[in-house]
């Protein structure tokens, strides 16, 4: 594993992520596994969000945003952490003005924690230079809460989760490597896969069930005894609907972003919920047993945390395990090859 170091790091968003980057960073500094000076700055488009930071000690620094290229100048690492519909004008801001240096220093690594990839990668393809396009590597550290702002982030909030990276086919070895040694630091495991793959494979396990909850509540909201059924909800209304408590601004972004592939597991889903419905009004009995009894086994078989490669030493069946280690391979397979087209269209924000 390579050390990471740097002495001037800038975050762009001091929220949730952003926080907790910049206390996994003070934290993994302290212990001595990151070398250097240290220094971290934020920036945000809120003077009040940068003053809490300040004196919750989780920056040494605070920029407002309109200050953004001159904070960008001077860091040797820069992470976008704000919504997925800030990004694309972040990146814009980067573009070197005709006759002048460019902003970024020729070595600096960027990256982005954003829940979607081919809109980012889109952007970047179509607004960087070559060669700051060489020292971008999106990610998506696969970790969050339903609260914002920096105060409720925390230091082990990666601890242990995935990171998702998307390094495009003309990323540099060295940026990427570095890229892996920052989440390694802040207690993730870097995991590389197309920009493609992930969005329709998050559209599926994170998009979707946050719309749905989004849904429900609205659903029993339209009620004529919505109140009624607010007061008698239990603990599963409470487990399901947990996650409607997350932003309505990140959620129409990622919307927007990855609407393509969003839809495509929403019509999966609706076609379940019409087999559903249709063994329910023909009483048929086994045939709910039978979807009941399939989900319930598969809940209990998966594991949060786990990786394909621990699941596929799990599983005692030998074609299981060869399926799910094929799948591993083919993802990093996808990566290494490079992005192709966008799954989605650029959206333009």
């Amino acid at each position: 594993m390579d050390t990471f170091a740097f002495d001037r790091l800038v975050i762009c968003g001091i929220g949730l992520i952003g926080g907790s980057v910049a206390r996994g960073l003070r934290r993994a500094h302290a212990e001595g596994r990151i070398a250097g000076a240290g220094q971290i700055v934020g920036v945000d488009r809120d003077a009040a969000s940068l003053a809490r930071a300040l004196d919750l000690g989780v920056i040494d620094v605070g920029c407002l945003v309109e200050d953004f290229e001159a904070a960008v100048s001077q860091a040797d690492f820069i992470v976008l952490a704000t919504p997925v519909a800030q990004t694309r004008a972040l990146l814009a801001r980067l573009i070197p003005v005709a006759s002048a240096a460019p902003i970024m220093r020729a070595d600096a690594v960027l990256t982005d924690v954003g829940s979607t990839k081919g809109d980012i990668v889109s952007a970047a393809q179509a607004l960087l230079g070559d060669a700051q396009l060489a020292r971008f590597v999106p990610a998506h550290p696969i970790a969050g809460a339903e609260a914002s702002g920096v105060d409720a982030s925390y230091a082990s909030l990666f601890d242990g989760r995935d990171a998702i990276l998307c390094p495009l086919a003309v990323t540099a070895s060295d940026a990427l490597a570095r890229t892996r040694a920052f989440w390694h630091c802040l207690g993730a495991r870097p995991v590389d896969m197309a920009a493609e793959r992930h969005d329709a494979l998050f559209a599926s396990v994170s998009h979707l069930p946050h719309l749905l909850a989004f849904a429900f509540i609205t659903h029993i909201l339209k009620s004529d005894d919505a109140e009624l059924r607010f007061a008698f909800a239990g603990s599963g209304f409470r487990d399901f609907s947990r996650i409607a408590a997350s932003s309505p601004e990140m959620w129409r972004d990622i919307c927007a972003a990855n609407r393509d592939a969003i839809l495509a597991d929403m019509d999966g889903f609706l076609a379940q919920v019409g087999q559903l419905r249709h063994a329910i009004a023909h009483g048929d009995a086994a045939a709910l047993e039978a979807l009941f009894s399939l989900a319930r086994n598969a809940r209990g078989d998966w594991h949060q945390g786990e990786t394909l490669a621990d699941r596929a030493l799990r599983h005692s069946a030998p074609e299981t395990a060869a399926k799910l280690t094929a799948d591993l391979a083919d993802a990093a397979k996808d990566a290494a090859d490079g992005p192709s087209a966008p799954l989605v269209p650029r959206v333009n924000h």
